[in-house]
């Protein structure tokens, strides 16, 4: 079985926005919808017919203009959009005969779905895989009717808004799936689409939609009873907690309070054999606000409306707007001192105070709700964990929190409360075991509730966990911000740990060591790691400090070190693959532009920042796009150098940050040599087998540069040029010439006054003298002095 072509029925939102990410994944894909019946009266103004292809392809060519105007971007590059083709329900099913995979994500209507089903059948080729992207109709109720090879090939595959960010994806099988066809489906969404797949079971909501909607509705019913306000909760249910910062409330008005209202309302209807079926009925404050159309920011309006730059808060004893009150819980202050997310929520869990309470009763109910659901919507702990962390983007699984929060001091509470407790958890307890996970060996472990024991926790095949790495002994160093790990095979990794994987002397000291312990007993060498992000940047607090205390001399020997550390990966004798992903800024993209691979996930936000407090990239970023620019020009000799390298001064002098690896590729800071993952979860293992083939093929480090060809003067005048008139225009500040001024006499090689082959060193110097210049301006420490502050560039 293979993938070469996919066909999405249905250009809503999400039909949509799932033939963007099969464009992202490099999938052609076609995407249908239904033929309008009526002309609009834009088209009957252009004398326009029911049978002009504009017309029949309205709608599907709608929702493609949509997923390309979306925000987020649905597609990770613009170009990418080229590999959607529209089309009709009419006139384009015969086009399904190419396809190999089918989704179908029309409106959550069994007789309609049937019914474009029918119509399907007929056009498919026999090894066609046919899926539903419903959210809520049983998946076998789906097939019914259809032939027995249909049937067979056909499962639900749910996906999650957005599609590109959310990790989730819930396969669901009927007892007429193939079992070979639903691997091959768990592996492709895992490998090519960068999934993390969850097996639901076929019930109402599937997995971690019916858990969502309780939680959601129940915190809303003991919020109203308790009368706290909107203000409140949500500053109890974002990153407090570890949930995505929109929260509870504005959450619901980003998604559509009508979307949520209907799934609470099936569900309700769905579950009657559920013990907690009264949990999932919507309170009436939500039928009134329907009622009024008060869906959130579709209708510019639901728990919050804005109104010119200030933000309301809907009152719901009134459904009138307030102005927002600030939550004020003394617990919550506390906690946000408390940097580990686990201790945090045992100490807000436990609080005696309002905040405390909310946590404790909407956390006691949720736990409870989700053991009892073991094995009715999932078979194990992991599953439901991994749907509520990879669907809405938690930091932590249910079953993760509860051993955070202490598993017997919370079932004893919850006794104490006359709360009913699982009889899995129950049973657990009784045999002496009192968390729900455990590491052993090495090995982190789950407590299977059917074998009543412990089960490792399972890894796909080509996933390297590094944590686990390390409790199995393989750590070979450590400071406070950095560690060298043994990942197998010969092939060691450097890993950041330190904040927003800062960088600092602490990185750059473990890096120097990598280099010098892989010279002698390994074939190689990746830096990477699996935190938030890859790495924010250089540390700019140890920057201003320096800037300040005015010690130039200790500044430009920082500044070396660093240049030393980038172009030191450059220049080992032995391969280094840089393994990027998330925020890549500043310093954290300069370590990319000088591997000899990168490995970047998709989902890579990178660029050189520097710009935002004042300074250029002075690790060796700015060197290195003279550089590339030079090597482009030898490449393809029509090529026009200044061209390139005012594209990078673009890249660099606007502070430009990719929004995906593919448009980091587009952009010349990733190169077509280096690799992209669509999954996160494989790209510390991508790089160690992209060092090891490096290897494999005899690899010869290569010399530092000495032929870079610079244009100096012509090149400088052009840029000065370009930033009179943009000060003129009052586009830009005095001190942002200055800083233009400085990447532009780095790219140009200086005041040369004619092209000129220089060697990377006289670059790297002229980099590190404008970096340290820069830094001894008091505008650039006001930039600086800002950003740590606030977090957020200041222009001045």
């Amino acid at each position: 079985m293979q993938i070469k072509k996919a066909a999405v029925l249905g250009a809503g939102v999400m039909g949509a926005q799932i033939a963007a990410h099969l464009a992202n994944a490099g999938i052609p894909c076609l995407l249908l919808d239904i033929a309008p019946k009526e002309l609009t009266p834009e088209e009957q103004a252009k004398g326009l017919t029911l049978e002009s292809p504009a017309v029949r392809n309205r709608i599907a060519n709608a929702g493609l203009e949509g997923a390309k105007k979306a925000k987020p971007a649905a597609f990770m590059s613009a170009e990418l959009a080229s590999l959607v083709t529209v089309g009709n329900f009419d006139d384009d099913l015969s086009k399904l005969k190419s396809c190999d995979w089918i989704v179908e994500a029309i409106v959550e209507n069994l007789d309609i779905k049937r019914s474009l089903y029918e119509r399907v059948e007929p056009h498919l080729h026999a090894e066609a895989i046919i899926t539903s992207n419903t959210s809520g109709i049983p998946i076998k109720s789906l097939a019914e009717g259809r032939s027995e090879n249909f049937r067979k090939r056909f499962l639900g595959t749910h996906f999650f808004n957005p599609p590109r960010y959310l990790h989730l994806m819930e396969i669901i099988t009927t007892p007429d799936t193939s079992p070979e066809v639903a691997c091959f489906m768990a592996g492709f969404f895992d490998r090519v689409m960068g999934k993390g797949v969850v097996y639901a079971k076929d019930t109402p909501g599937f997995v971690a939609n019916r858990l969502a909607n309780f939680s959601m509705l129940n915190g809303l019913s003991y919020m109203l009873e308790k009368g706290y306000t909107p203000e409140e909760i949500d500053s109890l249910t974002g990153t407090l907690i570890g949930h995505a910062k929109s929260a509870s409330f504005r959450t619901l008005d980003v998604v559509g309070l009508d979307t949520a209202y209907n799934v609470a309302r099936n569900l309700y209807n769905s579950l009657t054999n559920d013990e907690r079926r009264e949990s999932f009925k919507v309170p009436a404050i939500l039928d009134q606000m329907v009622e009024r159309k008060m869906l959130g920011d579709k209708t510019k309006g639901g728990f919050y409306k804005k109104v010119g730059k200030d933000i309301l808060t809907l009152d719901f004893a009134t459904l009138e707007y307030r102005p927002q009150q600030k939550a004020n819980f003394p617990s919550v202050g506390a906690a946000k001192q408390i940097e580990d997310l686990g201790t945090r929520l045992k100490t807000l869990a436990y609080a005696k105070d309002r905040a405390g309470e909310y946590i404790w009763h909407t956390f006691a109910e949720a736990a409870i709700y989700a053991a009892n659901r073991i094995p009715e919507i999932a078979d194990n702990i992991v599953e439901i964990d991994n749907a509520m962390k990879w669907g809405f983007a938690h930091e932590m699984g249910i079953f993760e929190k509860w051993d955070a929060i202490g598993v017997e001091k919370s079932v004893a509470k919850m006794r104490e409360e006359g709360r009913p407790i699982p009889a899995n958890v129950e049973a657990m307890l009784a045999a002496g075991n009192t968390s729900f996970y455990r590491s052993e060996n090495g090995v982190k472990q789950f407590y299977d509730f059917a074998s009543n024991e412990y089960k490792p926790v399972p890894v796909p095949a080509g996933v390297t966990i590094l944590k686990s790495l390390k409790d199995q002994s393989k750590l070979i160093k450590k400071n406070s911000g950095a560690s060298l790990i043994d990942l197998g095979d010969g092939v060691a990794c450097v890993e950041f740990h330190a904040k927003m994987n800062a960088l600092g002397g602490d990185q750059i000291a473990m890096v120097a060591a990598a280099l010098k312990e892989v010279e002698k007993n390994f074939v190689g060498l990746v830096v990477g790691n699996q935190g938030p992000n890859f790495s924010a940047g250089a540390n700019i607090m140890l920057i201003l400090m320096g800037a300040q205390e005015g010690d130039w001399d200790e500044l430009a020997f920082a500044v070396k070190q660093f240049q030393t550390m980038t172009t030191s990966l450059r220049y080992s004798p032995k391969p280094v693959v840089v393994a990027p992903f998330g925020l890549s800024l500043g310093g954290g993209c300069e370590l990319t532009l000088h591997s000899d691979r990168a490995v970047a996930a998709a989902e890579t936000y990178i660029g050189m920042v520097e710009v935002g407090v004042g300074l250029l990239p002075g690790g060796g970023g700015t060197k290195e796009m003279a550089l590339r620019a030079s090597d482009a020009v030898a490449d393809t000799p029509n090529l026009d150098q200044f061209e390139i390298l005012r594209k990078n001064f673009e890249l660099i002098a606007m502070g430009k940050v990719a929004t995906s690896a593919i448009e980091a590729r587009h952009w010349g800071i990733l190169r077509n040599t280096d690799r992209i993952v669509m999954n996160n979860d494989r790209q510390i293992e991508e790089a160690k087998q992209t060092v090891l083939t490096m290897a494999r093929e005899g690899y010869v480090p290569p010399q530092p540069r000495q032929d870079i060809l610079v244009l100096g003067e012509a090149a400088l005048t052009k840029f000065k040029l370009g930033m009179h008139m943009m000060k003129r225009g009052g586009y830009i500040s005095d001190h942002d010439a200055l800083i233009g001024t400085k990447i532009a006499e780095v790219l140009a090689g200086g005041n040369l006054s004619h092209p000129t082959r220089v060697t990377e060193q006289y670059l790297l110097d002229l980099e590190r003298e404008a970096f340290v210049s820069l830094c001894g301006t008091k505008a650039t420490q006001e930039r600086l002095a800002a950003m740590l502050k606030t977090g957020k560039p200041l222009r001045n």
